[in-house]
């Protein structure tokens, strides 16, 4: 069967599009035409019931970024130091290290990165039952990791992350949210130094993978 795609490279985009935390250029600006035409890309992710209830915050202003840094690393830093402190008690601190160390760079530097998008959704989780929850977060997630496939494909780098929202009402406070909207993640974005990702160590698809019921494997 013939497919309109070169699955070389549709698979080398889906298999190498990395979290990039260390490889981050902080020196090379970031175009907001670049961003706002990746941003173009994800929203054609889908959303439930086609509602598309998100914005994006691109924030670009050194100020803005620095605060909004500083209580990610406020968030981060006890975070991390819980997690080394867990790592080294059950004897993995050697295994976690580069991961952990990776983390605490992108801590360090978060208000130096070039952009900050702020993805929001126009209502919030309270009061919701596990399903709507599911599709709640599920109505921006599928955007937000194409965005970052459009960034990686534009040679940018990017990562999820979220723990700037235990502090969350500051950060509104920072940005003129309103108190109606839900702030999900906070994606920094960069020009990546280098060019050799690769694909990461994953369980092999047999090991996780059941068909028809739970821990039924396929049959020959």
């Amino acid at each position: 069967m013939s497919t309109p795609f070169d699955l070389s490279q549709t698979d080398k985009l889906l298999t190498t599009t990395r979290s990039v935390r260390k490889r981050l250029d902080l020196e090379r600006p970031v175009p907001s035409d670049v961003v706002l035409e990746c941003l173009d890309i994800a929203l054609q992710a889908p959303s439930g019931g086609n509602s598309q209830p998100w914005r994006w915050l691109i924030v670009d202003d050194p100020d803005t970024r620095k605060r909004l840094a500083a209580l990610y690393q406020r968030s981060h830093d006890p975070y991390m130091a819980a997690n080394r402190e867990a790592a080294e008690a059950a004897g993995r601190i050697e295994v976690m290290a580069k991961i952990m160390d990776s983390s605490q760079y992108l801590s360090d530097h978060m208000g130096e990165v070039p952009v900050l998008v702020i993805p929001c959704l126009l209502s919030r989780p309270e009061g919701l039952s596990q399903g709507e929850v599911a599709g709640f977060y599920g109505s921006i997630l599928p955007a937000a990791w194409s965005l970052m496939l459009a960034l990686r494909s534009r040679g940018l780098g990017s990562a999820w992350t979220t723990l700037h929202l235990a502090f969350e009402k500051e950060a509104r406070d920072v940005l003129g949210v309103p108190e109606t909207v839900t702030q999900t993640a906070m994606i920094p974005i960069a020009y990546y130094k280098g060019e050799d990702f690769r694909p990461a160590p994953r369980q092999p698809v047999e090991k996780v993978v059941y068909f028809n019921a739970w821990k039924q494997r396929a049959t020959s």
